[in-house]
């Protein structure tokens, strides 16, 4: 069994040394964009990829999870409808302790190990990948200098921003840049005069 898994991990260490190999001869077409460019471009590759894998993994039990979270709020909601407040808020704590606190914990931590999957873990292998990549040294063997940017100060020594703060600002700039994008079009959509309603035509 140990001999097993001793070759088991030796050939998905091989594997992924293969793939990092691959995608270092990628990343060094792009090398006269100089590493600014160069990282910036790969916060952008990891939105992409994390925005696909939300696409594609989705279990049959975050589903099922979501669908009933949603049944058991609904019939919360209804509950606190009633014309009686004090006998909805009776019949809507009894809810909460039947079902709804039970399927929103399940529900919440289904949510987050998807979540790690599918955004922290490629976010975190970038990370790995760009700290070891272009690690000081051979930032300065590939670009001549061991930072990404040089600022002033009043000491006299200047700051000086790496590889990895640089990749997460870039991050949040390609996500705040996605999210405004997202919710201009979806306004535009709902907007556009073109827009034909095939509820309001006439058979």
């Amino acid at each position: 069994m140990n001999s097993f898994l001793d070759s088991l991990w030796e050939k998905i260490a091989t594997g992924l040394i293969a793939l990092g190999n691959g995608f270092d001869a990628v990343v060094t077409l792009f090398h006269f964009l100089g590493p600014v460019a160069i990282i910036f471009l790969l916060a952008i590759l990891t939105v992409l990829i994390t925005k696909g894998l939300n696409r594609i993994i989705i279990t049959k039990r975050y589903v099922q999870l979501e669908k009933e979270f949603k049944h058991w709020y609904h019939i919360r909601r209804e509950a606190m409808a009633c014309g009686d407040l004090e006998k909805g808020k009776a019949m809507a704590k009894n809810i909460d302790q039947a079902k709804l606190n039970k399927a929103y914990y399940d529900y919440f931590f289904e949510s987050l190990l998807l979540g790690l999957a599918r955004s922290a873990m490629p976010i975190l292998l970038m990370v790995v990948y760009i700290n070891e990549y272009f690690r000081p040294e051979r930032l300065t063997a590939l670009f001549g200098r061991n930072y990404i940017f040089k600022f002033n100060s009043s000491s006299d020594e200047p700051v000086l921003m790496g590889v990895v703060f640089w990749y997460i600002i870039s991050l949040l700039i390609v996500y705040l840049t996605w999210f405004i994008i997202k919710k201009c079009y979806r306004r535009l959509k709902k907007n556009d005069p073109l827009a034909i309603d095939p509820t309001s035509e006439k058979a």
